[in-house]
Parts: structure tokens; sequence; C-alpha cells
């Protein structure tokens, strides 16, 4: 009966370990739910924070704190990408304002995203794709639909009161926007935060690759598509960074450039410290739209400042009159573009070289060894269509961020502001691949060639088979070992060689790495193992063990390395004895 009740009592849990589960497992879909409606308020709540903030401060508000409240949530479906409508304007008609601040766009992508995977219950090493849970008590990962599904929800329901709260207000949403824009943000941050928290797994890219016309699935077909679409990805990520930091750079030294109408611009604005510190946030914002304006500045298409009214490197058309701002304040001078304005041209240039550099590293296997001859991953051929599919991805995003980091502030003039998407894409597109394939297929076919000469052959001084460098190391170091096998002879030769390499001292002309191709010979034998009277002991020892074994008879008495014997003759035997060098150490001995 004690045994029993032991028994039981090893397999019930205890109360403290079923708590534990209890606390760690999720509720599922009201965890991603409870997920979607904080990080929304998280958002909402860090610019109502500043907005009050900075209306608090001010010393003539011009409204209470209802109205301050409503133009946070109002920058806050702006920063989703909802167009708003103004109806405090001097004509009475409503006006939109559809320009996106991008870095008030990171703030909801960050939490909706960090909702997802927090969601998924996932540890924190997830991001290598591995699932790093080793204990059996963990609960499951929560399925990814059940995340996905509760987060937006969650979201949305937190985001749509906020679009009814500042419905009536001065500054309010766009229905059509809030009912495209909003969901669309969420779903696809939520959807990428899952994938990523579940180990991003390759099948739900391929069920939405699928979906593609076959032509556009052709050049990443075969058995390494999913790496070739990997490194194009890589390398198109990487040329946007490079158009994107070119351009911050551009809008650095043209600010600097009109920095005197810069700073009047700053002043004009407002007289209060608290209305230059909302304008100092709001030019801050700007700054990652500014940067793509500049990007496609240098692309060539430009950025239009109001309905016909181009700038691009060549040429810049007058602006109209435009309200006072740091940041189109430094925009170009009017007129025929100068060759200061054609050097922008060098951002896109060093995009499509780095492109082009991401792609020859891809295609090519990386030796597992020095010296050893590098493989071609990919032909010449499938190394340009890589080059064109990074040329697809990387115009296709500079299309979106185009697209979102411009817009209307206005009716009739001012009705477009910013960059066209299918222009700047299309540019960055042909810039990455006219500057991309040469710099591929060249890096690719001369990283070959100077890996074949490492790992080719040798030519023969003699004019006969010249040997592979793997041979020529090979014989060196048996050369090397075999010298330090014969303390007494000569060395000469290689062995001669491998010996001075080995001492420290450099043998001319010879390759740096043939210096260290072998460790020095070392002796196995403790100090004192080679004088006479070890020999003597260990031919004593030898006795005693052959004595006791009954077979003392096979060995020879010597009393002394080199003694004669009675007769004056030297020992002769016919079968030859042991040699005491072989006669291993004997065992340490350990203190009693």
């Amino acid at each position: 009966m004690a045994d029993v009740t032991l028994m039981t009592a090893r397999r019930r849990p205890s109360l403290s370990t079923l708590l534990t589960r209890l606390r760690d497992r999720s509720p599922g879909l009201a965890a991603s739910l409870l997920g979607g409606a904080v990080a929304a308020g998280l958002g909402l709540g860090s610019l109502a924070v500043l907005v009050m903030g900075l209306w608090v401060l001010s010393p003539y508000p011009d409204s209470g704190p209802g109205g301050a409240l409503h133009v946070a949530a109002a920058l806050w479906l702006l920063a989703h990408g909802v167009e708003l409508i103004r109806t405090d304007t001097l004509s009475g008609a409503h006006m939109p304002v559809g320009v996106t601040p991008l870095l008030l766009l990171a703030l909801p992508v960050w939490l909706v995203y960090r909702a997802a995977r927090d969601g998924v219950d996932a540890p924190a090493d997830s991001d290598s794709g591995f699932d790093l849970r080793c204990d059996a008590d963990a609960p499951p990962l929560v399925p990814a639909r059940t995340v996905w599904t509760g987060v937006v929800l969650g979201y949305l329901a937190v985001g749509v009161p906020a679009a009814l709260y500042c419905a009536g207000a001065e500054l309010r949403p766009s229905w059509l926007w809030v009912t495209v824009s909003l969901p669309l943000v969420v779903a696809v941050t939520a959807a990428v935060g899952v994938w990523t928290a579940h180990g991003r797994p390759r099948e739900p890219v391929l069920k939405v690759w699928r979906m593609l016309p076959e032509r556009l699935r052709r050049p990443v077909s075969g058995t390494d598509g999913w790496r070739r679409l990997g490194t194009a990805v890589r390398a198109a990520g990487a040329a946007a960074a490079v158009l994107l930091g070119g351009g911050a750079a551009l809008v650095g030294a043209s600010t600097v450039w009109h920095g005197g109408a810069a700073r009047a611009s700053f002043l004009q604005l407002t007289e209060g410290w608290t209305g230059r510190c909302a304008v100092l946030l709001l030019g801050i914002a700007l700054i990652p739209n500014a940067a793509m304006w500049a990007a496609s500045y240098a692309l060539g298409p430009g950025f239009l400042l109001g309905a016909g009214h181009l700038v691009h490197p060549f040429a810049s058309h007058p602006a109209p009159l435009l309200p006072p701002f740091p940041l189109l304040a430094a925009v170009p001078d009017a007129g025929a573009g100068s060759r200061l304005n054609w050097a922008a041209g060098a951002v896109p240039v060093v995009a499509g070289l780095t492109a082009g550099w991401f792609v020859a590293r891809g295609a090519l296997e990386q030796p597992a060894r020095p010296g050893e001859r590098a493989s071609a991953r990919w032909s010449a051929a499938r190394t340009a269509g890589v080059v064109l599919l990074t040329a697809l991805v990387c115009g296709a995003g500079c299309m979106v961020l185009a697209e979102l980091s411009g817009g209307p502030l206005g009716v009739a003039a001012l009705a477009r502001f910013g960059p066209v998407g299918w222009l700047t894409g299309g540019a960055a597109g042909a810039w990455t691949a006219v500057f991309g394939m040469p710099v591929a297929l060249v890096v690719r076919a001369w990283r070959l060639r100077t890996w074949w000469l490492r790992g080719g052959e040798i030519p023969a001084q003699d004019g006969g088979r010249g040997q592979t460098e793997a041979e020529a190391q090979g014989k060196d170091r048996a050369a090397a070992r075999s010298t330090a096998a014969r303390p007494g002879q000569p060395e000469t030769g290689d062995g001669a060689k491998g010996k001075e390499a080995e001492s420290g001292s450099v043998v001319p002309g010879a390759p740096e790495e043939e210096l260290y191709d072998f460790l020095p010979a070392e002796d196995p034998y403790p100090p004192g193992w080679h004088d006479d009277l070890a020999r003597t002991s260990r031919w004593a020892a030898l006795h005693e063990t052959a004595a006791r074994s009954g077979t003392a008879d096979e060995i020879p008495e010597v009393t002394e390395p080199g003694a004669a014997d009675e007769s004056g003759a030297a020992d002769e035997l016919d079968a030859p004895a042991p040699d005491p060098e072989d006669v291993p150490p004997p065992p340490p001995t350990e203190a009693p």
C-alpha cells in the first residue's frame, strides 16, 4: 500500500508545478487580443502625452485639452498612413493632409510586431529559426492564425474608437483611408511578427510565391531558388540602405548650404520656445521622408513641390508659394542644374555597386581551407539573373517608400508633394541593374581566378609535371617529420628548410603560409630518459619482469650499455634484442 501511495505521489505534479504551468501557459486568443489593444494604447498614449505636454507648456493655447487630445488621435492615425482632412482653413474648403511622417510610422509598426511575437509565446532566441525550449513542461507555441487574428482585432478595437473620437474635430480622418490603410498596416506587421516568432518557416512564403505568375517565378525556380531569393533580398536591402543613407547626407549638405534660409524659416514659424520645439520635433519626424525625396532626386526622377513643379538634378522648376519650413528651405534653387547637382548621381552608383558585391558573394562557395580551389555556386548566366531579381526587389521597395513619403498638402497646386512612386522605383531598379551587373560578374570571375591560382598547379622547375600545392605541402610535412625522427642525420633539402622554419628562421623566397604548415617535433620521453643510469635501470626492470614470467633466458645479460662479455667480444645476438628505447616509461607512482 505504501508503494502504491509513493508511486501516485511521484506521478501527481505538485501544486507549485501546476501553478507554474498555468502562469506560463498562454491563454491564446485572449492574450493576443490584449496584446493588440495594449500595443495600440501605448502608441496612442505616447503621442497624447507629447501633445498634452506641449499644450501645457504653450503660453497661448488655441484650444482646450480636448482639442489637444483630438490632435494626438489624428496624428496617431496619420502615422498609419490615414489621410486627414483640415476644416479650419481661411477659405472654408476642406484640405487633405496626406504626407505621413515615416518616423511616426515606425512606432506603431514596432509595437504591433512585438505584440505578435509575444503572443506566440516564443523564446527570446527564436530569431535563429529554432525552438530552443528543451523543457518538456513548457507550453506549446500558440497557433499563428490565432495570434494574428487576436492582435489585429485587439488593435482595431482601439483604432476604430480613436477614429470616431476625432471624427468631428477640425482635423478629422478620411474614412476611406481608415478602412484601408489602418487594417493593412496592422495585418502585414502582425503577420511578419508571427512568422518571425515561429522561426521564419518557408511554407507561408512559398504559398504566396505560388500565387504569382509563372514569368515572375521563373528566375528563382530550381533547387536553390530559396537561396537565390534570399541573396537578392539582402542585396536589395543593402542597395536601399545606401540610397536612404546617401539621401540623408544630401539633405544635410543642402541644409548647411542653405543655412541662412533654413534658420530664417525656423524662426519665422513661431516665437515661443514651445512652438519651436514642436516645429523641431516635426522636422525630426520628417527626416526619413526628406531622405527618400533626396534619394529620388539623386536617382533622376526627382520630386514634386506641387502639381507641375518638378525638382530634379538637371532642372528645378520654380516652386509655388510654400509655407516656411526648414526642410523646404533646403530644396535646390530654381533653374538649370549645375555639376554640383549632377554629383548627386554618385549615390545610386554606389548603391548599384553594393548590390553587385552582395550578389557576387552569394554566387561563390567559400573554400573550406586556405589554398583549396573554390567552386562557383551559380553560373554567370544565373548570377546575372539574380542581379535582375535584385533590381526588381530594390525597385519595388523604393516605390513603396516613395509613395509613403509623399502625399497631398492641399488642393490644386498643393495636391501632390514628394516623389512619384513608379518613376522612383523604376529608376532604382535600372541603376541597380546597370551598375550591379558588371560588378557581380567581374567580382565573381576575379575571385574564381584568384582562388584557382591559390589551389592550382605549381610549375615544375625541370620541365616535368607540375605538382599541386597540396602535394607540395604534404611533402614538406613528411620531410619535416622524418628529419625530426632522425636527430642524428644531417639535414638537407626540404628537411633542412622545415627544420629552419621550425627553429624560427625564415627561408628566403618561401611563402608565409608554408612556414606554419607543421608543428615542431617534440620529444615524447621525459628528461633523463636517454642517460646511462636510466638505461641500466630499465634493463634491470626488464630482466625482473622476464624472470617473473619465465622468459629470462631469452633476454641477454647486459649490465652496462655497450659493455663486453668475459671473452672480450661484443655480444652478438642471432635475433634482435628489444631496444630499451621502445620500453614505455614507468607509470607515475601515487603518493600513499
